[in-house]
């Protein structure tokens, strides 16, 4: 709400408090909304900044919110494309808010029961005969895993429209989806303590979503607004939007009051197939380039007056935000120094940097993807290097989360200064910075169990920059080992799928690798929910530099993918093909056997636990899974010497 008798001496430092010039309309927009009354006339909830890269969406809505917090008694989140799923995006939500006093503790509660027992089923067979499902016995061993396909008819439908996949889903029989579905909910329900934790693993969003809103708006009546930012948009709308539209629109996960704002930022329009009907509701701001006026208002702020210097930087800059901040860093103190102006903007940023060192180092800590100081100090190849804290100084660096990144519009261009300049230490380079990675990543391995690596959010980060690293000191000699990276992706859910994919794309742009770039946006783009990783196992498999190990792996998780929706035809196809690149692979031959007990085929499903035995014979889940189907046979004598050794194995 408005504050009362502000001075002028006050407000003329507010006006001053931060470097932040121009965008004075688009700031008043904001500060007009959180002055009004929630609900009264002219108030949004919702409001939408677009425009393209190096506009400033990200500068103003960090202004926004500053302000929010420090004027108006706001508490906020700030989310951006480091979130791959609506749970990640709640969760870094809920995190924010903990700093600012205000946690949702029932919610983080239920997230880290989700955790545990997410990685329980992932990791763990389940151990004992599930509840019948119309009629027939659910497995007593299946290996879920929640991040794959519980999928309906619908999501399978929506497979056959993606290129290639049509033979798969033309076979998938909808009743054997359905069951399917059943099925594994009751396996799942049998290794957990309730039918809540079942439901939990398999079905994370439409239970966590409204604790998180109810808890949200508890907070919502403790302080005068709650403003959650989410930057970045285009990159995650794709996982974001449809989520979000139920949160804040239609009510799905309970009601939030109308001091809850919501702010999404990004390149381009909304999606009208997921928006159309609710763009009315949406605060539209366009950012565009700076005018002339606001421009020279950010130079003069810099103390940049001299007209050749002016009118040079407006025309190397385009007169685009984060290239007009940019220049005025580092103009030259003698105008004679502006030399030619057909220089790019960021050549023309490089040569006034007056330092050669620091010139070295703006060009080195353009390679990784994130900074910190230990990143920092591997780019520029000096393990004592000091100089961090004035890199961070640099207007087109972004904090992130205790680390920060080069803006993109400044990042492109430095990299292909670079590619173009020298091959050979463009290689050396990043073959450095690989390395770093790799003995950070090893470092850590030491203090985790070794089926952990995955679980573990550090360690993916470490993995996943030594991947992008090794991709662009020498792509095509680092593909097959990405490609096999990003089908162990698939094991561990959509989420993680899209970083890889997200990464593969990145490495493309900045190596000028087209079939990289094509793979990463393909992976991307593959399927819905309920069929994204199947869609994208199939992208991979079309890979010809594919090796046979991987090409196992992958037809392994397709199995497993499409036994968990049902589709037990397509399941068998794909342990067939598994297991004849590699007959002796333990995890297709069990796989394979499950998917013959859903079938009620025992005894083919005794042979494959038989083998699968003989492969591992001191695994507690392929003893339990052999006794279960001995059960089943009525042979009760073998049954029980397996279930005793299982448990001796694994009490």
């Amino acid at each position: 709400m408005a504050e009362r008798g502000v001075s002028r001496a006050e407000f003329i430092r507010r006006r001053r408090e931060s470097d932040f010039v121009g965008r004075r309309d688009e700031v008043g927009v904001f500060q007009a909304n959180l002055e009004r009354v929630a609900g009264a006339d002219g108030f949004e909830f919702l409001f939408h900044v677009h425009g393209i890269a190096g506009a400033g969406k990200t500068s103003l809505v960090r202004q926004w919110d500053t302000r929010a917090r420090d004027h108006y008694g706001a508490v906020t989140a700030f989310v951006d494309d480091d979130v791959h799923s609506a749970v990640e995006a709640m969760a870094a939500v809920s995190e924010q808010l903990g700093r600012q006093g205000c946690g949702l503790k029932g919610f983080d509660k239920l997230l880290a029961t989700y955790h545990q027992r997410r990685h329980e089923a992932e990791t763990t067979a389940l151990g004992a005969p599930a509840a019948e499902t119309d009629g027939a016995p659910a497995p007593a061993s299946v290996s879920v895993s929640v991040s794959s396909t519980v999928a309906t008819q619908v999501g399978l439908v929506g497979l056959s429209m993606v290129p290639g996949l049509a033979p798969f889903t033309s076979a998938v029989d909808a009743k054997q989806v359905t069951q399917g579905a059943d099925r594994l909910r009751a396996a799942l329900s049998s290794r957990f303590r309730s039918h809540d934790d079942a439901q939990l693993v398999l079905s994370p969003v439409q239970v966590l979503t409204p604790v998180f809103a109810r808890e949200l708006a508890e907070v919502a009546q403790r302080v005068p607004w709650v403003v959650l930012f989410f930057d970045t948009y285009e990159q995650t709308a794709p996982v974001l939007d449809s989520w979000l539209r139920g949160l804040l629109v239609e009510g799905d996960y309970g009601s939030l009051p109308l001091n809850v704002i919501v702010v999404l930022s990004g390149q381009g329009r909304l999606d009208a197939r997921g928006w159309g009907d609710c763009l009315g509701m949406i605060d539209e701001v366009p950012l565009d380039v700076f005018t002339e006026d606001e421009a020279r208002q950010l130079l003069a702020a810099k103390g940049i007056t001299d007209e050749r210097l002016v009118e040079v930087i407006l025309e190397v800059s385009g007169r685009l935000p984060v290239l007009v901040d940019a220049l005025a860093q580092t103009r030259p103190s003698d105008p004679a120094a502006v030399g030619d102006p057909a220089d790019t903007a960021v050549e023309r940023f490089l040569k006034w940097i007056a330092d050669p060192a620091e010139r070295a180092a703006v060009l080195s800590c353009a390679l990784p993807l994130q900074l910190n100081e230990d990143i920092y100090r591997a780019a520029v190849g000096d393990p004592e290097a000091t100089g961090y804290p004035w890199l961070r100084s640099l207007s087109f660096v972004i904090d992130q989360a205790g680390r920060c990144r080069y803006h993109q519009v400044v990042r492109g261009p430095m990299l292909r200064v670079q590619r173009a300049a020298s091959p050979t230490q463009w290689s050396r380079d990043h073959t450095r910075l690989a390395d770093a990675f790799r003995q950070w990543r090893q470092t850590l391995e030491a203090t985790l169990t070794a089926d952990g690596h995955w679980d573990d959010p550090h360690w993916r980060d470490l993995r996943l920059n030594q991947t992008y690293h090794q991709l662009c000191a020498q792509p095509h000699k680092a593909l097959p080992d990405a490609i096999h990276e990003s089908v162990q992706a698939c094991d561990h859910g959509e989420a993680t799928l899209r970083r890889w994919a997200q990464t593969l794309t990145q490495a493309g742009q900045d190596t000028n690798t087209p079939t990289l770039t094509q793979l990463g946006q393909n992976l991307q783009d593959t399927g819905t929910d309920a069929s994204f990783l199947i869609a994208a196992l199939t992208q991979l498999l079309t890979i010809p530099v594919i090796t046979s190990t991987t090409r196992t792996l992958a037809y392994t998780i397709r199995g497993r993918e499409h036994r968990n929706a049902g589709a037990y035809e397509a399941a068998l196809a794909d342990y067939n093909t598994a297991l004849a690149h590699n007959p002796d692979y333990e995890r297709a031959v069990w796989g394979r056997g499950t998917t013959y007990w859903l079938m009620d085929q025992y005894q083919e499903a005794l042979n494959d636990y038989n083998r699968a035995v003989e492969l591992k014979p001191e695994d507690a889940g392929n003893l339990a899974s052999r006794g279960a189907v001995y059960e089943r046979l009525t042979r009760y004598d073998e049954a029980l010497t397996d279930f005793n050794h299982a448990i001796q194995l694994d009490p």
